[in-house]
C-alpha cells in the first residue's frame, strides 16, 4: 500500500476518534466566546476534525506529485470524505447544532453517489472526483469545523459564518451530486 492511500486510512482511523471525543461525556470545561459558550471537548474534536480533513488535501497531492494515483485511492478517498463528514454531521444534528434536514440532503446526495460508484465498479470503471466534487467536499469541511467551534472568531461578531457556509456546503453538495449523476449517466445505461 502507497503513502498516499496510508494517509486515506489514517483519516478513518481518525474517525471513532473524533466520535469518542463528541459523544462521552467528558467534562473538560469550556470557554466564554462573545455572547457563547464553546465546550472545550468542542474545540479538541474541531481540532480532530480539522487533522483528518487536511489529510484529504495531502494524500491527494502526494498522490498527483509522485504519480502514486491507484484505483484504491480513488475508491477509498471519497469513502474517507463521506464517512467523517457524515459522522460530524450526524453528532452536530445530535447536539443540536445543524438542522436535520440539511444534514439528511447531504447525506442522501453522498449515499447516491457512492451507489453509482459502485454500479461503476461492477463495469469495470473507476469513477473519480469531479472539481466540483472537490468543491462541495471543501465547502462541507469548513462548515463543519466552524459549527464544532461555534463560529468561533465570528461569534465576535455576531454574524452566522457557519450556517452561512452550511448552506453554501448544501448548494454545492445538490449542485455537484446532479452534475455527477448527468456526466456519468451512461454508466447506468450500461448497467442495464
Amino acid at each position: 500500500m502507497n503513502i498516499p492511500n496510508r494517509i486515506t486510512l489514517s483519516r478513518i482511523m481518525l474517525i471513532p476518534i473524533f466520535i469518542i471525543i463528541l459523544s462521552v461525556p467528558f467534562n473538560w470545561g469550556e470557554w466564554q466566546i462573545g455572547e457563547d459558550v464553546l465546550p472545550i471537548t468542542h474545540f479538541v474534536a474541531a481540532i480532530v476534525f480539522i487533522i483528518a480533513s487536511a489529510t484529504d488535501w495531502i494524500d491527494g497531492h502526494y498522490a498527483r506529485k509522485y504519480q502514486l494515483v491507484t484505483n484504491l485511492g480513488k475508491f477509498l478517498d471519497p469513502l474517507a470524505d463521506k464517512l467523517l463528514v457524515s459522522a460530524a454531521l450526524i453528532l452536530l444534528v445530535e447536539m443540536g447544532i445543524a438542522p436535520a434536514w440539511v444534514v439528511i440532503l447531504i447525506i442522501s446526495r453522498e449515499l447516491a453517489v457512492t451507489g453509482l460508484r459502485l454500479v461503476a465498479a461492477g463495469e469495470g470503471i473507476v469513477l473519480a472526483a469531479s472539481n466540483l466534487g472537490k468543491v462541495k467536499t471543501a465547502s462541507q469541511l469548513v462548515a463543519i469545523a466552524l459549527l464544532l467551534l461555534h463560529n468561533y472568531p465570528f461569534s465576535y461578531l455576531g454574524f452566522p459564518i457557519d450556517m452561512i457556509m452550511l448552506y453554501i456546503a448544501l448548494f454545492f453538495t445538490v449542485l455537484s451530486g446532479v452534475d455527477y449523476f448527468i456526466k456519468n449517466w451512461h454508466v447506468m445505461e450500461e448497467s442495464k
